[in-house]
């Protein structure tokens, strides 16, 4: 034990415990097959998981260098530096916080509220009424818009912690965040209105992906050693074509053909399979894949759960300005276009790399 054998196959070696002579098997040679064959021999082991091409680089710009230098608008800069400290805040949180039913129930949509939900929504309160430039802020928990100071310049609309059903599961969950300008605020307002969206996704590490002025940055929390954000990706690119899916919804499939004819194309011509019922990890991996769709259609029977201004505009924003497309799974246009007419608003949607957006479109008849 512990020792390693130097002895090659074909050679005469002893037994280190019965001490005994016996001749090593000779490996057998493999036969070859040419590289289509084995592309195809080998689908969906290790060439279909997606690993990561990133490299190490030899320095990383920080938030602050890269906020100065991306975002031309200093009072959207402070907001953005703003939601950033409420999502360190929120990482150190969930850190330390067990995951129980929360002792009071305010949730006025009916949503079941976790000890972390409250905690989350009530830093993203407090951190929001440090920063004189917001206006009003609006939770995903509460259905209301506030006002909190009355010359402020942005509107701010948030889920602190979406993913609540599989965070006792220790899975991925995040926060999602849309900052409107004063001027149009939020209700009555688009998604393509806004002036900026983040979310934060908190897993093994916390990652944070940003719009700014030239397109979709990812900030990681705490990297290196550094106490802060560093840009861990930068201008990222969603490919128009993908091979990895993730269907949500499928009760839908049962009332809608159509969706269940296009997870079936999916799976025949072997997508990856890539979902986990958390609405941030599922579509955040198409940032760092820089591919995939995520599709979310609705059925009467199951109808929309998804919020238009605390998640769907958000997201929209970030998929867009990354080079992918969004479908409101009603008309096939923008979800961006969609006006916010209620806060607690709920949209079916599609998202990602533009090819399986067109498809989803064609498939489910939508636009036509």
């Amino acid at each position: 034990r512990g020792v390693r054998s130097l002895a090659k196959p074909g050679m005469l070696a002893v037994s280190l415990i019965s001490g005994s002579a016996y001749t090593l098997p000779s490996r057998a040679r493999a036969p070859r097959m040419d590289a289509a064959v084995a592309k195809d021999a080998a689908f969906g082991a290790s060439h279909t998981s997606f690993y990561t091409d990133a490299v190490a680089k030899d320095s990383y710009e920080t938030l602050g260098e890269v906020l100065e230098a991306k975002c031309a608008d200093p009072e959207l800069r402070s907001v953005l530096g703003t939601m950033f400290d409420g999502c360190g805040t929120i990482t150190e949180a969930l850190r330390k916080e067990l995951v129980t039913v929360a002792e009071k129930q305010e949730s006025v949509f009916g949503d079941v509220q976790l000890g972390v939900d409250v905690l989350a929504d009530d830093l993203m309160w407090d951190i929001c009424k440090t920063e004189p430039l917001i206006k009003e802020g609006a939770s995903e928990e509460e259905p209301e818009v506030r006002e909190m100071h009355a010359d402020g310049k942005f509107c701010v609309c948030w889920d602190p912690l979406d993913g609540s059903s599989i965070v006792d599961n220790n899975w991925a969950v995040g926060t999602i965040l849309g900052i409107w300008g004063a001027e149009t605020g939020i209700l009555g307002a688009t998604g393509r209105d806004q002036k900026a969206s983040l979310v934060a996704l908190y897993g093994p590490r916390t990652t944070v992906f940003v719009t700014l002025d030239d397109g979709v940055y990812e900030f990681t929390y705490g990297a290196n050693g550094v106490d802060g954000w560093l840009c861990s990706r930068d201008r990222i690119q969603i490919s128009q074509e993908s091979k990895i899916f993730a269907p949500a919804n499928m009760r839908a499939a049962q009332d809608l053909p159509n969706y269940a004819k296009l997870i079936d194309y999916w799976m025949t011509n072997k997508y990856t399979l890539r979902y986990s019922g958390g609405l941030v990890p599922d579509i955040c991996q198409q940032f760092t894949k820089r591919q995939g769709v995520f599709a979310n259609p609705t059925s009467e029977s199951s109808p929309a759960k998804l919020r238009l201004a605390f998640e769907a505009a958000p997201f929209g924003l970030l998929v867009e300005k990354a080079g992918g497309k969004t479908s409101d799974g009603v008309s096939g246009a923008s979800i961006l276009d969609t006006k916010i007419t209620g806060i607690d608003q709920r949209t079916p949607l599609c998202i990602g790399s533009a090819s399986e957006v067109d498809r989803f479109n064609l498939v489910l008849g939508l636009g036509k």
